[in-house]
């Protein structure tokens, strides 16, 4: 250890010797320079310099002395006497230094040259690759990046992961000093002084305090606030450019939506959300009626009269009065009556939302066509036929159109020639004729008309002798009794012979109100109004009752009738049989004996129905002056709703070959409507195949 110490004295001592020296030569040689410039000075300032020298020397034996003592205190040695003894054996001698060994000697040199490169700076050392200006990227797929001075390979050392880097960032407090040198292949830790000249780089400056006055501070002409004439070309040029479509915008794209995977996509959870609190509505606010002594709103004794008459829900709650002054205004009666009910309405009444719907009322007018459209159509009254005392209950035209029928309360039965207006025949009954109706046949000039309770099958005697022939032996009838379900003859119903006007009597148990042909012309229904509810409920299956004519055979419904029939119709293409009862009308398969569909008619009472000769669409009058339109293809329910009549309705009718349907009142009016049935035939179809479409494309994506 002493000789350690010795040692690193001796290389301290001569590093402070040199030292001392090279600052002897220094001021040796400013003192003949000053020596040379100042040869006039007096000879007492070159003994102040000389003593100063002197000084010198003696401050810096001194410092080399207190160096020497700090460095045995640092070193720590125990063994005081060993290395005061070791460094009077290796004292220093500052001005000659012969006395040192050989292997003091080879320290020296070692330290010099350690002294030397710590002297000298950091960007002065030669960088370890040798590369020079070559891009890194040259080396990107080699195990090496580059060459050190030797001509070896420089290998790549392992590059920490962002994970390792993140822990190391965690652990090591100071790593943010630490940089990656990409050249060299190294980290290179910073130290304070070059921390410090980086913090004390220059930057830019971003507020200019010479921007807010500059040079001119004149202020804006009057010309850039006129508009510019260019422009205005311009935009004129691009608005034609825009009406022509020769400039044309770009379409703004549509946000793609998502759909919730595990949630409700038609909102049910936000108006949950929303529903949480619904304030309460207001109360309503007084009008001009309960203002003071309001002269146009005070009622007369008539219409408080009326008042009393009226419901109570209709009845208005306050009526005003007329009083002498402001002061004999009595309290309101129904003031804690009112605030009991709104409390009520508050506590018990839910609060709903609802959504408003903003739309046009014209949107919602149908737009009619014009009238030069729906030619041909009546207009002017063409004849009038005349004969009958009483008032006409029904009227029914032959199938070729030349002869129509009329019956009337007179008990008269009369045949019109259509063209002249001739009266061809009369037949006079005991009652009222309720109805009449051809037979759907031409070659069969039959009419079929209904006296109280008697239906009488006439032989009108048109036609050549042939078809008069076919008409008698039809005609030609035994007794006969009605026939039920089973096929089984039970209570009796009479096919009779009329010989006063040569025809056939059938006999029923009520008043006939309606007879109605099958498009074959062997068979008629007839309906007798349930008007007897005992009798209703002991058999309500014969209030419509179904006639054979070559057979001669009454059969009753083989299905129960739900409500009282008003009238029946058979189908013209089909096997069905409409019943019509006082609310709706019920569709029935004869073949299968079974229900098909029930029309909901929403009507107080059904007066009358008519089937288009298609058989797709249906017409059924009420007492309340309302005509449903029914499509079979589309609902149940009507397709239209008209409110043409301001009194009952007694009777429809569709035009056999025109798109025309008609409907006549007690109001003495007869109302003609034109139907597009073909419009509602083709948007059936397109619904349906939309319809049709969507379940395949269903379909497709289930699969």
């Amino acid at each position: 250890m002493g000789v350690g110490k010795d040692k690193n004295l001796g290389n301290l001592g001569k590093q402070k010797s040199k030292n001392t020296i090279i600052k002897e030569e220094t001021i040796s040689s400013q003192s003949n320079k000053e020596k040379v410039n100042n040869s006039e000075e007096p000879e007492h300032h070159q003994e102040e310099e000389e003593e100063e020298i002197a000084s010198d020397s003696e401050s810096d034996y001194q410092e080399l002395s207190d160096y020497e003592d700090e460095f045995y205190e640092s070193s720590g040695g125990s063994e005081s006497g060993e290395s005061n003894s070791s460094g009077d054996e290796g004292s220093i001698d500052t001005d000659n230094g012969d006395r040192m060994d050989n292997e003091d000697q080879s320290n020296d040199s070692e330290s010099d040259r350690v002294a030397e490169e710590s002297d000298s700076s950091e960007d002065e050392v030669a960088p370890r690759n040798t590369i020079g200006d070559v891009p890194l990227k040259w080396y990107e797929d080699e195990k090496h990046i580059g060459y050190d001075i030797t001509g070896k390979k420089i290998t790549k050392k392992e590059r920490q992961d962002k994970l390792e880097s993140f822990l190391a960032s965690a652990d090591d407090s100071e790593n943010w000093r630490k940089i990656y040198d990409e050249y060299n292949d190294e980290v290179v830790e910073l130290t304070k002084e070059e921390i410090k000249v980086i913090r004390r780089l220059a930057y830019s400056d971003w507020f200019k305090w010479d921007a807010k006055h500059p040079l001119s501070n004149a202020p804006e002409p009057k010309r850039r606030f006129t508009p510019s004439k260019w422009e205005a070309k311009m935009v004129v040029k691009y608005v034609r450019a825009i009406r022509k479509g020769l400039l044309k915008f770009d379409k703004p794209k549509e946000e793609p939506r998502f759909h919730l995977l595990w949630g409700d996509d038609s909102g049910s959870a936000e108006k949950a959300a929303h529903l949480s609190y619904i304030p309460a509505p207001k109360p309503k606010l007084p009008g001009h009626e309960e203002s003071y002594n309001s002269l146009e709103y005070i009622p007369t004794q008539e219409e408080i009269n009326s008042y009393q008459l009226m419901d109570e829900e209709d009845r208005p709650k306050f009526i005003p009065k007329r009083y002498t002054s402001l002061r004999s205004i009595p309290a309101y009666e129904n003031a804690v009556k009112d605030s009991f009910e709104r409390c009520l309405d508050l506590y018990l009444c839910p609060r709903v939302r609802k959504k408003r719907i903003n739309i046009d009322p014209k949107s919602l007018k149908p737009k009619l066509p014009s009238r030069k459209d729906l030619k041909p159509y009546p207009v002017t009254c063409y004849l009038e036929y005349k004969g009958h005392n009483g008032a006409v209950m029904s009227i029914s035209t032959e199938a070729s159109g030349q002869w129509i029928a009329s019956g009337s309360t007179d008990g008269t039965v009369r045949v019109w020639e259509v063209e002249t207006g001739r009266c061809l025949k009369i037949w006079e009954f005991s009652e009222a004729v309720q109805c009449v109706a051809w037979s759907p046949l031409h070659e069969l000039p039959i009419l079929a008309i209904s006296v109280g309770q008697d239906v009488i099958v006439l032989n009108t005697g048109l036609g050549n002798e042939e078809v008069q022939k076919k008409v008698k032996e039809l005609l030609h009838v035994e007794m006969s009794i009605l026939a039920d379900d089973s096929g089984n003859k039970s209570s009796s119903l009479s096919w009779v012979r009329d010989e006063k006007h040569e025809g056939i009597k059938l006999r029923h148990f009520r008043t006939v109100s309606a007879v109605e042909w099958h498009r074959k012309g062997d068979y008629f229904c007839t309906v007798m109004p349930a008007d007897i509810l005992p009798l209703l409920l002991f058999n309500c299956n014969l209030s419509v009752l179904i006639h054979q004519l070559s057979k001669k055979l009454t059969q009753r419904l083989p299905f129960k009738l739900r409500g009282l029939p008003v009238s029946s119709v058979f189908h013209p293409t089909r096997s069905v049989f409409f019943v019509a009862t006082k609310k709706n009308v019920r569709v029935y398969d004869l073949l299968k004996h079974k229900l098909i569909k029930k029309l909901e008619t929403g009507l107080r009472e059904v007066s009358s129905i008519a089937v288009h000769p298609a058989g797709d669409n249906v017409i059924v009058g009420s007492k309340e002056g309302k005509l449903c339109w029914f499509d079979m293809d589309l609902s149940s329910k009507p397709y239209k709703i008209l409110k043409c009549h301001p009194k009952d309705i007694t009777s429809v009718v569709f035009h056999r070959s025109y798109p025309l349907f008609a409907s006549c009142s007690d109001d003495c009016t007869a109302y003609v409507f034109m139907a597009w049935f073909i419009l509602i035939l083709i948007r059936t179809l397109l619904s349906f195949h939309w319809k049709f479409s969507v379940d395949i494309q269903a379909q497709m994506e289930e699969e």
